[in-house]
């Protein structure tokens, strides 16, 4: 019995030795496996992320001139390039871009970063869209409150400004033969500029031109309902994926919805509300917190509409500024890498500068700056992540087609309403407003007309759109003819 039970013991422990030795063997064939799958994807998200950085650092840095040249840019270098997105898929984010609140430049660029490399490329897009842009305004600002009003500075913005709407001018024109098709498209753009000139609401204009749009293209009229080529896009998706078929972190997911509602949402009001909260509503940084989270919610049809009710809110409404300083701070946002947006820094660094309290003028300017910042362009990251998976999953629905190519259009006539505002204040000493009924209108002295403004803006102009010179060396030149005309006591303040 002692001898049976000892073997069978010894079978039992051989039995469990074996189970155990080939569970090891699994469990080293199931890691090696996990290796294989999980090693070359890691690597590849490295190699993604890299190229990230590096197209996007190089998308930011040249995107000096305004938001209709930085969407040149974008569509040069991910388009045509890199291969990164097709031509249909490029303008089809950007109507939409357009039509949701906030600065359609730094979203579509979050929208491509999302579509290429997944929520990791969407924030590295954006980061890197607005980084160099926040650390130039930063330094401008200093400059501004320190030295703006000095002859060196007068003579700076003196050769700048006409050079800028130069630029703008020539931007106007690229980004319009881009998305204008048709005497249709043209007349709206036209329409929606009259209506920003006469000071409509801009999202009135938003909202109108989709309607427009689409019975537009119910009836037909050319440029407003084109054929949709989701199934054959050149590229396929971002370039990356290998066809046309949508990745799996494209399509709308509940869970997904939900995380980045409730995530970015909590990410974009704490600081407000913790701020209204802890220092009441009559503080400073409340209000550009506030202020700047209204723009950002507000403002509909792309950078220059929301930059045109920021104008109105902090010029007529808070005075925080005047109207030349919102002019020159207009200026400094072309000068800096990125979106012009950011000049929502420059705005909410002046606004506490004047208002500093306890703080160091310099101090309190920066903590403004950055509070208007954050204020500004944490929502893109919102309304891309949310929205995005139902944006891509629209792109098939052909009524959707007339609105969206209409609401560019109405775009390009608001961005030309800014750069008329721009110019009638660049050549022009005295600028006065007409009020005929509820409708009101900027009107310029004749007499005023500033005629080394004009002369710069003209040669700028024809440097631009003829010689085709690079926004970088406009503005270069233009501010050493500032420096020169200082010199020969020719500049006028």
């Amino acid at each position: 019995m002692a001898l049976g039970g000892r073997a069978t013991a010894t079978k039992t422990a051989a039995v469990r030795a074996a189970v155990v030795s080939r569970a090891e063997v699994s469990a080293t064939a199931l890691g090696a496996a996990a290796r294989d799958v999980v090693a070359p994807f890691l690597s590849r998200l490295r190699v993604r992320i890299r190229d990230d950085i590096r197209v996007w650092s190089r998308v930011s840095v040249a995107g000096i001139g305004g938001p209709a040249l930085q969407i040149t840019i974008m569509h040069r270098l991910l388009v045509h390039k890199r291969r990164w997105i097709s031509d249909d898929r490029f303008f089809h984010a950007l109507s939409y871009c357009i039509a949701m609140p906030g600065p359609e430049t730094q979203q579509l660029a979050i929208y491509i970063g999302w579509l290429s490399n997944r929520m990791i490329g969407g924030i590295i897009a954006g980061g890197l869209f607005i980084l160099p842009g926040i650390l130039c305004m930063m330094a401008l600002s200093f400059g501004f409150v320190t030295g703006a009003n000095s002859q060196i500075g007068q003579a700076i913005f003196f050769g700048v400004k006409p050079a800028i709407l130069a630029i703008m001018t020539e931007a106007i024109v690229r980004f319009g033969r881009h998305v204008l098709h048709g005497r249709w498209m043209v007349g709206l753009a036209a329409l929606a500029f009259a209506a920003a000139f006469l000071r409509l609401p801009f999202p009135l204009i938003v909202c109108a031109a989709a309607v427009l749009g689409l019975f537009a293209a119910l009836a037909g009229l050319p440029g407003f309902r084109g054929a949709v080529r989701a199934a054959k896009d050149e590229f396929g998706i971002a370039g990356r994926g290998g066809g046309s078929a949508l990745p799996d972190h494209t399509r709308p997911g509940k869970v997904e919805f939900v995380r980045s509602l409730l995530v970015w949402l909590a990410l974009w009001l704490a600081p407000p509300i913790a701020l209204l909260a802890v220092l009441g509503p009559a503080s400073v940084y409340a209000q550009i917190s506030l202020l700047f989270s209204k723009v950002a919610l507000m403002a509909i049809g792309g950078d220059y509409a929301v930059i045109a009710y920021a104008a109105q809110q902090v010029v007529d409404s808070y005075h925080w500024v005047t109207n030349r300083e919102m002019q020159e701070g207009i200026a400094m946002g072309e000068m800096v890498p990125g979106t012009i947006m950011i000049v929502t820094q420059f705005l909410g660094f002046i606004a506490a500068y004047r208002d500093a309290g306890a703080l160091p003028p310099l101090v309190a300017g920066v903590l403004g700056g950055l509070l208007a910042t954050w204020a500004t362009f944490a929502p893109c990251f919102l309304w891309i992540f949310v929205v995005a998976p139902f944006i891509e999953n629209f792109r098939d629905n052909s009524l959707l087609d007339g609105p969206l190519r209409a609401v560019t259009a109405a775009a390009v006539g608001m961005i030309v309403n800014l750069s008329v505002w721009f110019g009638i204040r660049t050549l022009f000493h005295t600028v006065g407003a007409v009020h005929y009924g509820w409708l009101s209108f900027d009107l310029p002295s004749i007499a005023s007309l500033d005629l080394p403004s004009l002369a710069l803006f003209a040669a700028a102009a024809i440097a631009v759109l003829r010689f085709r010179f690079t926004a970088i060396a406009t503005l270069a030149a233009s501010c050493a003819i500032g420096m020169i005309l200082l010199f020969f006591g020719l500049t006028t303040s």
